[in-house]
Formats: structure tokens, C-alpha cells, sequence
């Protein structure tokens, strides 16, 4: 099995020029705040969550970006239009019917190239550590060897996290599986990771999870995760929000 080769990360790493950034989701969780407005509009340290994605992004160096909108799509592309600048903007219109992770990736699949992409959620929102967490992503990007490599956190640090952790890794990186037997897997996912458009493939139709891709990628060996050298904050409930930029205020 071909192993990624061994790097010190570069922070001028060869940045992925496109980005999925998902967006569509109902945000039920963070009800009464979506009554009115999709979940990526919520404001949290006085800025929209889907602002907070595209400082990111912009800071990285992400020329474009691939948006999917199903609820309240209105009210998220018109903001698009008026708030981002800089990055050029895509929308993957999943307004008849919301397809979940993995279907709105097969959905985009057609605007999304044929080169390795960021995946973005629009929902959980980070700080970087000493260098910019994607630009470090990318610099450990190993196309031979890898189709999907996400960014993670230690789940003792993973703030507002009420989950049990989603994933286990390889002293090289290598993800070795999800949470099993243990009362909680060791890492979380932030919510970002590069992916290559061969990992989309012989899907089923509707609906469905992201699952199914890492599950395939975590088969063959090629999915691998990086630690977040900075903060992460899941953004999903109202009382989240405080939390968040109370830690935030304290630096």
C-alpha cells in the first residue's frame, strides 16, 4: 500500500482553487434561530457562520466556490451576492429536494472539476493555530496515495461537541476506523477535508451520507486525517453560540 510521502507541512501548500461549501441543510438543531433564516446565516461573534468559512477560504487562497442551497435558498443566495466578494460563487440548486452530504457532492459533481476540491460545512466555525489550518491541509495532501483527507480535532478539545467522536488514526495519519467498541473515538471531524472527484462514484440514488465515500476511501486505505493545530467550535444549538464567543473573547 502506497504511503503519503513524508513532509513537513508547507503553509504554501498547493491550496485546492475550488471549494464545496455545504449549505443546506434545515438547521433543526438550532431552532427558534432558523425559523426566519437558514442555519449559515445565524450570527455568531457578530458575523454570519458562512462568513466566518469564506475568510477562510479567501485567507487560503480559493478562487471559487460551490454553494448547495435547498432551505430558505433565497435568503442564502441573495446574502452570497451582497456579503462575499473575492471568491467566485456557484450555486448547486437543491431547492426541489435536499440531498443530504453525499447526494448534494453528487449533485455538484459537474461543477465541482476534476481536480481535488475543499469541503467545506458551513456550520462549525475554527480558529487557525501557528499557520492557516487549509493551506497546512493542503501541504499534506499525497494524491497518490490519498482521496480524501480531513482535518480533525482531539475530541477532548472539540468544543460544544456533545457527539462521541467519529474517528480513529494510524501513528502516519492513516484512518483506521470510527468510533467502535469505545466509549468515544478519539478524534472529531471539523467539518473540513479535501476529497478528489474520483471518490464520487457508483452512488446510490437519492438522498444519502458522505458515509458511504469515507467508508469506501477508509476500505482501500486511502483516507487520512490531519490533527487541527487551533480551536474548532460545533456550532449546532443556540446555547452554542454563547459558549463560543465567550471563548473566543477570552482568546
Amino acid at each position: 500500500m502506497t504511503r503519503p510521502k513524508a513532509i513537513r507541512p508547507d503553509p504554501g501548500g498547493n491550496v485546492p482553487k475550488t471549494a464545496m461549501v455545504m449549505a443546506a441543510g434545515l438547521g433543526k438543531r438550532m431552532r427558534p434561530l432558523t425559523a426566519t433564516r437558514p442555519k449559515p446565516l445565524v450570527e455568531v461573534a457578530g458575523k454570519a457562520l458562512i462568513d466566518h468559512v469564506f475568510d477562510r477560504l479567501k485567507a487560503a487562497g480559493v478562487e471559487r466556490a460551490v454553494v448547495n442551497a435547498h432551505y430558505l435558498a433565497d435568503a442564502l443566495e441573495a446574502h452570497l451576492r451582497n456579503r462575499v466578494s473575492g471568491i467566485e460563487i456557484v450555486i448547486s440548486d437543491e431547492r426541489d429536494q435536499l440531498m443530504e452530504t453525499g447526494g448534494g457532492l453528487v449533485k455538484a459533481r459537474a461543477l465541482l472539476g476534476d481536480e481535488p476540491f475543499l469541503y467545506v460545512n458551513s456550520d462549525n466555525l475554527w480558529v487557525d493555530g501557528p499557520s492557516d489550518a487549509i493551506r497546512l491541509l493542503a501541504a499534506r495532501w499525497d494524491d497518490a496515495a490519498m482521496d480524501a483527507l480531513l482535518l480533525m480535532i482531539p475530541y477532548a478539545n472539540a468544543h460544544n461537541h456533545r457527539g462521541q467522536g467519529d474517528f480513529r488514526l494510524a501513528a502516519d495519519g492513516r484512518i483506521t476506523g470510527r468510533r467502535g467498541r469505545a466509549p468515544v473515538a478519539p478524534f472529531v471531524w471539523t467539518g473540513v477535508q479535501i476529497m478528489h472527484p474520483r471518490l464520487i462514484a457508483d452512488w446510490p440514488e437519492g438522498p444519502f451520507s458522505t458515509n458511504l465515500f469515507w467508508d469506501r476511501a477508509i476500505a482501500a486505505g486511502r483516507a487520512y486525517g490531519m490533527v487541527h493545530q487551533g480551536m474548532w467550535f460545533d456550532v449546532g444549538t443556540p446555547t452554542a453560540i454563547g459558549r463560543t464567543e465567550a471563548l473566543l473573547a477570552d482568546g
